[in-house]
């Protein structure tokens, strides 16, 4: 059984930077791709950031130039920066092992979820 562990969430304001961290355990994790999803009240999750087992990432428009997804596969552990936060950031942010593609994700492994406000 795998588990996801996600921190680094928290309150930023506008413009700022965050670093979320999701450690999985278990060593299937590393035949899977890593993604960070978002859900917003009242919107359906999505999924701004993929990085497959080989390093290829992928990025939803509205991550693109702003996010960067990094996986440390020694550790089990993926990263999200975000940089250049804006307001409809806020979500929580979820950690997932997928299979599938970045496009046609299958979400084999879910974390718990972890908090970004971003404040104007």
């Amino acid at each position: 059984q795998v588990q996801l562990m996600e921190s680094g969430g928290g309150l930023v304001q506008a413009g700022g930077s965050r670093r979320l961290s999701c450690a999985a355990s278990g060593s299937i994790a590393s035949g899977y791709a890593m993604g960070w999803y978002r859900q917003a009240p009242g919107k359906q999750r999505e999924l701004v950031a993929g990085i497959t087992p080989s390093g290829t990432t992928n990025y939803a428009n509205s991550a693109k130039g702003r996010f960067t997804i990094s996986r440390d596969s020694a550790k089990n552990t993926a990263y999200l920066q975000m940089n250049s936060l804006k307001p409809e950031d806020t979500a929580v942010y979820y950690c997932a092992l997928y299979s599938g593609t970045f496009y046609v994700p299958k979400v084999e492994y879910w974390g718990q979820g972890t908090q970004v406000t971003v404040s104007s």
